[in-house]
């Protein structure tokens, strides 16, 4: 028998996970699977709470954009951004930090040998 089929609230806050962007799929999914079995009642409350807001505010919400006012809610966003950026890098080199928007372009563009123009 899986976990999920023991916790019925947890299969339902799965099926919850499923919004209408990919990237909040993915974001909502990756906390359920790593942090939802150690958190606290509070804390999944809090999370089925926040599956209420629409699609807009919660990617206004984990990209940073915008924070809420609601301290628990903050540091939930925190926590689920947080598991993310720190998969994002360890699916790298581990310790190295994920390039800044743009410096990978850069880089690229500067390893790029161009031929010298003759007068």
């Amino acid at each position: 028998m899986t976990a999920s089929a023991r916790d019925p609230e947890r299969s339902r806050l799965i099926w919850r996970c499923r919004r209408g962007m990919k990237e909040l799929d993915l974001l909502l999914l990756r906390w359920i699977e790593s942090d939802y079995a150690a958190a606290g009642p509070e804390r999944r409350a809090l999370f089925a709470a926040l599956l209420e807001l629409p699609d807009p505010q919660l990617v206004r919400y984990l990209t940073g954009a915008e924070r809420p006012e609601h301290e628990p809610l903050a540091a939930l966003i925190e926590a689920i951004a947080g598991s993310t950026r720190m998969g994002i890098m360890s699916a790298r080199n581990p310790g190295t930090p994920a390039p800044v928007r743009g410096q990978r372009e850069r880089a690229r563009k500067s390893a790029v040998k161009r031929p010298r123009q003759l007068p």
